[in-house]
């Protein structure tokens, strides 16, 4: 934004905040959901005109939470902006948000893969298409404010929101989450995207939703901050959300050192700080730390929070009383209002805050989101294990396909927890979905193959009277196809012991955390059944979270991790079976052999990497960064120099020659390791990364331009800088398949300023002749 611009910008807001009341300020502070809005899908005006009557800060998922379609929704939202700009003394229409990690979580938004599958894209450019196109449904219907995308970084395997994540690398996760944010915000001109959840929310305790969390500073700065501050720096992120927990007994809603000192003190953040939801009541009835609601409230616009959301609860008429009684400084009120109205400036709703109801619904009808969609899905297709190569299933041996398990035909098994047919799991939703069973069965009719298709079970139920008719459907194939995993949604429920006779609960997604990785129910044993036919077989993971199959990656030749692939997940996942597309997604996490290994990720400490439990191996099932294809990739590594001054630049070139038969996607992964540093330090980092595609026979040049401040970490003194000494740069398939190194030394020590800080590598692709 021009100089100009943002004087004018900023006078104007600090003359609206001029004629405020004190009313009118803390409602601008408040929001409102579509639940007290909303009547069987319809306004009640007269409601709305009482909630509104001071203004409003947000508008909550008035489409989403509201059930309505897209020109409703964007009728309504309409009717909303209208009463507050006509009925309300200064006029200042709401900011409207939504839900959309996986797409749009309303009717008829399109559902993309969940985010633990765009992660095994690696791919910033393929997620930023993704969020361009998410965009354009959500200001169809008048949306000005995104709650997403997700930055923590996945430690701890039980955790159910695992799938919501980009991985367990701070650097991985920081890269995808700024082409998150570019897609919505289209340098200015989009929709705020949330940076979420702030921060640290992915090693709680005992991997429970919104259970304490207790590291070390180092730990938090490096692995749990970083793609946060990255996100805040680089990409200009408009708006954070704070997480559920507390951070060695601070909550984190409540926490200034957080939510002021670090993001906007040492980050320069401008935006605004919204509340997860029901996090500031939570100050009191989840935490304690807070006597009654306006205490809550108070504690919490003081730390930072500038919005409360879903609805106002600890602010509004809590912190007028605070205020009145000398408890809370108007100004800390003036200054969050100050935020709100800016981001109100900022996306033009000031001066326009309707939509035309009458185009609503085109972005959601474009044939261009569903061709992008299934795509997204084949991309992130990530083939485990293929023992001699009994995929893709081509050829005139196959002319009887079983398909069996309870993922394989049922729409909603491939969607994630924040798509709206998972998070609302009792209404009734049409999707526009292919199951993998439908894929395979399309193609049954073009290749001349029958298909036999048996559930077997249930994804969790302990019922086995399905498992003979499976069996007999493998023993009767010349080839047999399991669809396993955990069914994904949003559990709030109270725990009940009669859920284990269920037969899908959810065992991923938010609240649905686990103490066993294993497949859910009796999956495993159907598996071991058909297995024992003899029938050559392959087992598809569609699920959110990573599963201890360390049986079937013995035992059965091939495995393909799907993750959850959204609605058209079916075709991409039989896209990759049957040879139409070579796969080239790569893990984003590491799989464990069993939950007992945790923490398994990659860039552990020494000790902690190599230390091995009683019977059990300390490495994982399968490395972060595995991935195989139906070709071959042989690389080389060269440096430009062997010496790096610490504020300075060094090139790796990695040579990518493809060795194999046909064209195939590759993710070249580069890492470095400091050898011999004054303090434990992680076995090796990611530091640079790039998806590449290259023919047959041919080959590319992948340059890496690492800055020396990305080899940085925190001192003794805690003071961000680069160490001399010697340094290794490792390229590999993955961070456990090392293929070539080079070294290279950093000739002295010096701290980073705040400025002189980069944060990704620069990468060129060139063609070899």
């Amino acid at each position: 934004m021009a100089d100009n611009e943002s004087m004018n910008l900023d006078c104007r807001v600090d003359d609206l905040l001029s004629q405020m009341t004190l009313d009118e300020k803390v409602a601008q502070l408040g929001s409102v959901n579509a639940n007290k809005l909303l009547g069987d899908g319809t306004l009640d005006r007269e409601r709305a005109e009482e909630l509104l009557s001071d203004g409003i800060g947000h508008l909550t998922r008035i489409g989403g939470e509201g059930g309505l379609s897209p020109e409703k929704a964007a009728e309504t939202t309409n009717e909303l902006q209208m009463i507050l700009q006509e009925s309300t003394r200064l006029g200042i229409p709401a900011i409207p948000h939504e839900e959309c990690l996986s797409g749009y979580m309303g009717p008829e938004g399109t559902t993309f893969p969940q985010a633990i599958g765009l992660a095994s894209t690696w791919s910033s450019d393929l997620v930023r298409e993704i969020t361009d196109t998410i965009r354009g449904q959500l200001e169809a219907i008048g949306t000005r404010h995104a709650l997403s995308p997700v930055l923590d970084v996945a430690r701890d395997l039980r955790w159910g929101r695992v799938e919501e994540t980009f991985g367990e690398d701070p650097t991985l996760v920081a890269a995808l989450a700024c082409g998150y944010v570019d897609g919505l915000q289209d340098n200015g001109d989009g929709i705020s995207a949330t940076l979420k959840h702030f921060a640290g929310h992915g090693v709680s305790e005992g991997g429970k939703n919104r259970s304490s969390v207790n590291i070390g500073r180092r730990e938090l700065r490096e692995t749990h901050l970083f793609p946060f501050e990255a996100a805040v720096r680089t990409a200009n992120a408009d708006a954070v959300m704070n997480a559920y927990h507390d951070i060695d007994g601070i909550p984190c809603a409540s926490d200034e050192w957080l939510l002021t000192d670090v993001l906007r003190g040492e980050w320069g953040f401008d935006g605004t700080v919204v509340s997860d939801y029901y996090s500031v009541e939570y100050l009191r009835s989840e935490h304690g730390v807070a006597a009654d609601r306006t205490e809550a409230g108070s504690a919490a616009v003081e730390a930072g929070i500038d919005v409360e959301l879903p609805y106002t609860d600890c602010y509004g008429e809590h912190l007028v009383n605070a205020v009145e009684a000398g408890d809370v400084a108007e100004a800390t009120i003036d200054q969050a209002v100050r935020r709100v109205l800016r981001a109100k400036a900022r996306s033009g709703l000031l001066d326009d805050a309707l939509v035309d109801p009458d185009v609503a619904t085109e972005p959601f009808e474009a044939e261009k989101a569903i061709a992008l969609t299934t795509r997204a899905a084949r991309e992130s297709m990530t083939l485990l294990k293929n023992e001699d190569d009994l995929l893709p299933l081509v050829g005139e041996d196959v002319s009887s396909v079983a398909v069996i398990g309870p993922k394989a035909d049922d729409a909603h098994e491939l969607m994630g927890d924040y798509a709206y047919a998972a998070h609302y799991p009792e209404e009734e939703v049409e999707l526009n979905a292919t199951t993998p069973l439908d894929a395979i069965r399309a193609r049954s009719e073009e290749f001349g193959f029958g298909v036999h298709h048996e559930r077997g079970c249930t994804t969790t139920g302990p019922k086995m009277d399905e498992f003979t008719s499976a069996v007999d459907a493998a023993e009767d194939a010349d080839i047999a196809v399991a669809f396993v995993g955990a069914r994904s949604a949003v559990d709030f429920s109270d725990l009940d012991k009669d859920q284990e006779d269920l037969p899908s609960v959810p065992t991923s997604g938010e609240g649905c955390d686990v103490v066993d990785l294993g497949l859910p129910g009796v999956q495993q044993k159907l598996v071991e059944l058909v297995h024992d036919t003899g029938t050559p077989l392959v087992v598809v993971v569609v699920s959110g979270k990573p599963h201890s199959i360390e049986w079937i990656a013995e035992e059965v030749p091939a495995i393909l991790q799907a993750w959850l692939p959204g609605e058209h997940g079916g075709e991409g996942i039989a896209a990759v079976l049957f040879g139409e597309h070579n796969p080239g997604g790569h893990l984003p996490v590491s799989i464990p052999r069993a939950v007992g290994q945790l923490p398994i990720h990659y860039n552990r400490k020494p000790n902690t990497a190599n230390e091995a439990h009683v019977y059990t191996e300390s490495d994982p099932l399968y490395a972060f960064g595995h991935g195989l294809s139906y070709t071959d990739f042989d690389y080389a590594l060269s440096l430009e120099r062997d010496e790096l001054a610490p504020a300075g630049t060094i090139v790796a070139d990695v040579t990518v020659r493809n060795t194999g038969r046909r064209a195939g996607h590759d993710v070249v992964q580069l890492y470095v390791s400091a050898e011999n540093p004054d303090q434990a330090r992680p076995v090796q980092e990611l530091v640079g990364f790039e998806r590449v595609s290259v023919d047959a026979g041919e080959s590319k040049c992948v340059s890496f331009e690492v800055d020396a401040s990305q080899l940085a970490y925190y001192d003794r003194d805690f003071n961000l800088a680069v160490e001399e000494g010697p340094y290794e740069f490792r390229v590999g398939h993955s961070a456990s398949d090392i293929v070539t190194t080079a070294s290279f030394t950093v000739n002295k020590t010096k701290e980073v300023p705040s400025t002189g800080r980069t944060y990704f590598t620069e990468t060129r692709v060139t063609d070899l002749e």
